[in-house]
């Protein structure tokens, strides 16, 4: 089976992105769903695998066309699984603490705004990569599957596209 030229799935890859990103501001702004801190590292996840896959497509590192162009193509394969594996543990994070107690859960995190004033960023970043309470919540489905679900099955699928660019016949 031959694949599509690279440029194509990568434009493709950019659109699946861009789609995503507007369903969350429009989950976030229509329908009031305030995202959490792991959303919004999901989010930012989305953003470099798009803009990963939006420079693959203006580069176009075409199979046939040497060495270094088949080089390119894998290197924007393996940013692309990069990204996507980052922003799955993010999203599978946040799939286990939606299945865990209630009671086990850390509180919910003051303001961003609040925690800036306060807190060393390191602390900052410590506690919105760990996930909270509010992360937890389900409070829309689609078929059954929560929101952070849903990005992890995105998250898994980025990834399997990015071992299939590395891994792709380069000749």
């Amino acid at each position: 089976m031959t694949l599509p030229a690279s440029r194509l799935l990568y434009l493709l890859a950019f659109i699946v992105c861009v789609v995503l990103l507007l369903i969350a501001l429009y989950m976030e702004h229509y329908m009031g769903l305030l995202p959490c801190p792991l959303c919004i590292i999901q989010r930012i996840a989305f953003v470099l695998i798009g803009l990963t896959c939006l420079t693959a497509v203006l580069h176009n590192p075409a199979p046939r066309q040497g060495k270094a162009r088949a080089g390119a193509a894998r290197v924007y394969g393996g940013v692309t699984t990069l990204f996507a594996v980052l922003g799955g543990a993010i999203a599978g994070r946040q799939v286990w603490l939606q299945y865990q107690p209630a009671d086990q859960l850390p509180s919910c995190l003051p303001s961003l705004d609040y925690m800036m004033d306060v807190l060393p960023l390191q602390d900052i970043v410590s506690l919105l990569f760990s996930g909270t309470a509010d992360c937890a919540a389900v409070s829309w489905t689609f078929l059954g599957l929560s929101i952070a679900e849903c990005t992890l099955i995105a998250f898994i699928g980025f990834t399997l596209f990015g071992l299939v660019q590395i891994f792709r016949s380069h000749d």
